[in-house]
């Protein structure tokens, strides 16, 4: 059994909450819980909400028994199987690191003292996790478990930055969905979308899923923007291990 802390939010959501730190370990029993939750026939019972430690349950106060949701939960926490999950879905992400592209590429290899090819191939040699989605509609916190930098974020954010920056702080890396304020370090962009309402699921990526940085060129990266622009591209996906 999985020990957990569980906490009101309001008056239409339960808060459940593992271990206090980020760690793979735990955001696995946090996906472990959603996936048995998601299974059932729950009345009342509404979104699902992962984070790096905890997970949200939204719920109708009119229509669900509070008394039951918190013994579903207890009885799935208690028999938590982290096989059951998923098989990890690695998605490919183009990345173009150059130039206005990428605006602070020059800085990050002059704090970890080496090159910016080195910064590239550090950021696209690794596979990096998708912890959760937050802060702006599918903007996905990810991160490996290798070889972090030693820069976190700039001293002093940035009010706009455009959608599609690849930022990057130790050993996390976010895609930025939209324009907006970010006191990340720019290390690339991406062509693309990481939401897209024109979809029925506008969200590219998910909690539990794994991406890989993939570098192109500008010609690349502007025949890429034009099929994304069209609805034509498609991410290449794989389970992870192939």
């Amino acid at each position: 059994m999985s020990d957990y802390t569980l906490r009101y939010v309001g008056d239409q959501a339960l808060l459940v909450e593992f271990e206090n730190e980020i760690s793979m370990e735990v955001n696995q029993k946090v996906r472990a819980l959603k996936f048995d939750l998601e299974h059932k026939q729950i009345p009342g019972m509404g979104e699902l909400v992962p984070t790096y430690r905890a997970l949200l349950l939204h719920y109708d106060p009119l229509k669900a028994d509070l008394d039951r949701l918190k013994e579903e939960i207890q009885q799935s926490a208690a028999r938590m199987d982290l096989s059951r999950l998923p098989k990890s879905i690695v998605t490919e992400i183009p990345v173009l690191y150059e130039g206005e592209y990428a605006l602070d590429l020059e800085e990050i290899a002059r704090l970890e003292n080496t090159t910016p090819g080195e910064i590239i191939k550090i950021h696209s040699g690794s596979d990096y996790y998708v912890y959760m989605l937050g802060f702006a509609p599918g903007h996905p916190y990810t991160a490996r478990f290798e070889n972090p930098f030693s820069f976190k974020r700039r001293e002093t954010p940035r009010v706009r930055i455009p959608g599609g920056s690849i930022v990057v702080q130790l050993a996390l890396s976010d895609i930025i969905p939209f324009d907006q304020p970010c006191g990340w370090n720019i290390i690339g962009t991406t062509p693309i979308l990481a939401c897209d309402y024109r979809k029925e699921n506008p969200f590219l990526l998910k909690a539990g899923q794994w991406i890989r940085h993939i570098p192109i060129d500008k010609a690349e990266f502007l025949e890429i923007k034009r099929q994304v622009e069209l609805g034509e591209y498609q991410c290449r996906t794989y389970e992870r291990g192939q």
